[in-house]
């Protein structure tokens, strides 16, 4: 018997795929430009920002805790053990190179993958330097960012999320020993969901109900050590493990946390704004209600401006492959490349082009608003400071409706994109799949989706009022109040667009999107004040009435930000504003075309204007094709952080994606496992001595 050896890997021919090759059709693409993507980037990050993540993604794709190559064929234990890899070794680059907290910023975004530590930054950190005395900084804060703790954010409960008010957690104040005394009463007590819990942890931030003298004030946060820092072993009292396999996320230990009568000190109770008196368990009321959600606003804030990086990732890859990949020949307009026609590319087609377009757009709005709620944030951070809290109730109304809005595109973007790349968008190697499937829990962590929109209505509704009945007037910085104003000047207004290009004006764009979410607002204020309708009953149309809120936001903000720059008003970026001029019409367009409805039912367009809208959307989609490269190219994502054979700069997909598949674990070998107890017995039941089969022999 023949022995042969089995521990040969499968290799692709060499040979490469038919002319033009990718690299060829991408750089046409970029001779195409109209504007210089290099300024580009620059003005969306900063040089110094650039400088920074050129000289970050150089170590990292040095560092073998760092590598890529295996991402997608790890199961859930091996991505813990790399991730926790990395984390480690994250801390140890930060020493070697004196790296700062952008830096790491940097370092994380590139990994791209969310690990047991991911918490301690995001959320555990930024909670214990907003929420805590200067006492409480010295024991965890100052611990926290040596890494000498570990910490998670433990709020969301198996039956409870988005109701916070509703979690049944308690922390029960004992006046005798000046503890408190976390208790889990039921099993939909359990705290789950917790990135960071199931393994990694040794602290947490808890949310529980706080009962003083009997008396219940509702959730508040608490530092809590959870395991041993001596053996890593869970407390007595607390019973802790990781929640399993998830739609995505794997490669973060998501946890769940009981906990039996566990006793605190006081000092856990986290006393910036609220006070618990020691011995008397006399409760001191912060200046505002909302000030200890503090964390998930600026969680929300973040997630706002990390849509833009969702989405502008799910387009670089699709529109860089749809520039490369070629399908069937246009008769009317055939390509020739070296004077022979060759099958046209798929970005040539209006129909991909209407699918991908928009969607640069889109990223280029989540930029612009993106920076305005991290402003805004930090601008309250600094009122709040001085004791001053009207910005508060703005920025929690406009982080919420603009969280639910942003992330529920982004997801639809990262699938809409993979989908636009045919059949090969299936596979994992597009860097779609596995990204469309961590980002989506983005959608119900920080508050479900329709759920908040409840909040954001709330606040509309609430200045609707205020504006009826004379107490708010027309504010320079608040522009609900302004859009409110004007509809109820001229409720019968009517868009005084005559052609498809007079929707190229962006006072008719912002005056249409202004009625348009007025004229929703007021609707549900008639509902609700005048025919007595239930808050229930019109959910459906709180949520119309948020989303037109936020998209009015997001248009007013792209398009405004173009005329009050600095930098783009600079003759020398003349170019430059004239793409992004483009990019804010097609945005908001587009847009105005998938709501046409409601603009419609307000009475604010015709009939006739919608077929301008349509219109004047396919125009601006073959003003922009020319830069659709260009453009995604701006966004200055790095191959290592796509790990996408489809997406890659160089445009070489067919060699990429070749040899990923080559790193296959089954292609290791020739023969697979299995072969001889199952595949061998049904086939050689057919053979005759000679090899062949009883059936070649008939």
């Amino acid at each position: 018997m023949t022995s042969f050896n089995n521990n040969i890997p499968t290799k692709f021919p060499a040979v490469g795929p038919a002319a033009p090759n990718g690299d060829l059709l991408l750089a046409n693409e970029r001779a195409k430009a109209s504007f210089d993507v290099k300024e580009m980037s620059k003005f969306m990050y900063t040089e110094e920002y650039l400088n920074k993540m050129y000289k970050v993604l150089e170590v990292l794709e040095s560092e073998p805790a760092f590598d890529k190559s295996n991402r997608y064929h790890e199961s859930r234990p091996e991505k813990i053990a790399s991730s926790l890899w990395k984390d480690k070794r994250l801390v140890d680059l930060q020493k070697e190179h004196n790296w700062d907290e952008t830096d790491v910023s940097i370092a994380n975004f590139l990994y791209d993958q969310s690990t047991p530590f991911t918490l301690h930054y995001n959320m555990f950190i930024p909670t214990l330097k907003n929420q805590t005395t200067d006492e409480q900084k010295k024991l965890f804060l100052e611990p926290a960012l040596k890494h000498h703790i570990i910490g998670c954010y433990a709020q969301t409960e198996i039956g409870h999320g988005s109701n916070v008010q509703g979690l049944e957690t308690t922390a029960t104040y004992i006046n005798e020993t000046n503890e408190f005394e976390l208790h889990s009463p039921s099993l939909t007590a359990a705290k789950w969901w917790i990135g960071g819990l199931g393994k990694a942890a040794n602290h947490a931030i808890v949310m529980a109900r706080l009962i003083l003298n009997g008396k219940d004030f509702g959730p508040h946060p608490f530092c809590v050590q959870i395991r041993s820092l001596v053996d890593h072993r869970p407390l007595k009292g607390i019973t802790v493990g990781d929640i399993g396999p998830k739609f995505g996320f794997n490669s973060v230990d998501n946890g769940f946390i009981m906990f039996d009568h566990y006793r605190i000190p006081h000092v856990a109770f986290l006393a910036k704004y609220s006070k618990v008196v020691p011995g008397s368990g006399e409760y001191v009321k912060p200046p505002n209600a909302k000030l200890s959600y503090g964390t998930m606003v600026y969680v929300r804030a973040h997630i706002v401006l990390g849509a833009r990086m969702a989405i502008a990732r799910a387009a670089t890859v699709a529109v860089r492959y749809s520039a490369i990949r070629r399908q069937f020949v246009d008769a009317a307009n055939p390509r020739k490349w070296d004077n022979k026609v060759i099958e046209t590319s798929v970005l040539d087609y209006t129909m991909q082009q209407y699918r991908l377009l928009p969607m640069i757009a889109t990223a280029y709005a989540c930029f612009f608003t993106g920076r305005d709620m991290i402003h805004l944030y930090n601008r309250n951070q600094e009122e709040m400071a001085k004791g001053n809290f009207d910005l508060l109730a703005d920025l929690h109304a406009s982080s919420s409706g603009l969280k639910s809005l942003v992330t529920t595109m982004s997801a639809a973007a990262i699938e809409d994109a993979r989908r636009a790349c045919g059949g090969h968008g299936y596979s994992l190697f597009s860097g779609l799949g596995q990204f469309y499937q961590d980002y989506l829990p983005n959608v119900t962590w920080e508050g479900d989706n329709y759920i908040l929109t409840q909040q954001t209505a709330r606040y509309i509704l609430k200045t609707l009022r205020n504006v009826v009945a004379g107490k708010a007037t027309q504010s320079e910085h608040n522009h609900t109040i302004n859009y409110l104003l004007q509809y109820l000047e001229n409720p019968k207004a009517k868009c005084p667009a005559q052609t498809a290009a007079d929707f190229l004006n962006p006072e008719l764009i912002l005056a249409a999107f202004g009625f348009r979410a007025a004229y929703l607002a007021a609707k549900l204020a008639e509902q609700i004040d005048h025919q007595g309708r239930s808050w229930n009953s019109v959910l459906v149309e709180i949520n119309r009435v948020s989303r037109a809120h936020c998209q009015f936001m997001l248009v007013r903000t792209f398009i405004v930000s173009l005329q009050n720059d600095e930098t783009l008003s600079k003759p020398e970026n003349r170019s430059m504003l004239k793409a992004l001029r483009t990019l804010a019409a097609l945005f908001a367009l587009h847009t105005m075309e998938q709501e046409l409805a409601e603009f419609l039912t307000s009475g604010y367009l015709s009939s006739e204007q919608a077929a301008m809208v349509k219109d004047q959307v396919i125009t601006l989609l073959e003003q922009v094709r020319p830069d659709a490269v260009s453009l995604v190219d701006a966004f200055a994502l790095p191959d290592y952080y796509l790990n996408s054979a489809l997406g890659r700069y160089d445009g070489n997909v067919y060699q990429a994606y070749t040899k990923m598949a080559e790193n296959e674990p089954l292609n290791k070998t020739l023969v697979v496992d299995g072969y001889e107890q199952y595949i061998k017995p049904l086939v050689h039941d057919g053979l005759s001595a000679d090899g062949t089969t009883h059936a070649a022999k008939l």
